[in-house]
């Protein structure tokens, strides 16, 4: 099971570009895998401090993705099952460790420059909505 986490402070995002395989050099959301006996929200967090060095506050569920690759001959390569969780930041320095090359933040009008994943930014724009939707819960 993978699992991303959408971490915003302000209206920026954090962005990690990838130090090894899958995607190599490429830039996107941080995360990874679960481990066998942990929470998917407690794999989250690992994976974000591990990663980033940032901790986040209460984690919302953003979206659940299956990304398949395919071979030449269309039979299906890797199938990863991906459990996004979105939240504001909360604490920490971001510092790129583990298999992360750099950490950015990013606002909306940056976004382009990282050439990110349709997917990621569609969990980045559906993670905005998410956590509006939640901030408008404990207002009421």
């Amino acid at each position: 099971m993978g699992i991303g986490v959408v971490l915003f402070r302000g209206d920026e995002v954090l962005l990690v570009q990838r130090g090894k395989p899958p995607r190599v050099g490429s830039w996107s959301l941080p995360g990874g895998a679960q481990h066998l006996g942990e929470t998917t929200q407690a794999a989250a967090r690992r994976e974000l401090l591990e990663e980033t060095g940032l901790q986040a506050g209460p984690l919302h569920l953003a979206d659940v993705i299956d990304a398949v690759t395919f071979d030449a001959r269309g039979k299906p390569r890797y199938h990863y099952t991906i459990i996004d969780y979105c939240a504001h930041w909360h604490a920490g320095q971001a510092t790129p460790g583990d298999d992360v090359a750099a950490v950015a933040w990013a606002g909306p009008q940056q976004l382009a420059a990282y050439r990110l994943t349709k997917a990621a930014l569609d969990v980045i724009a559906l993670s905005r909505v998410r956590l509006a939707e939640a901030a408008r819960q404990v207002a009421t």
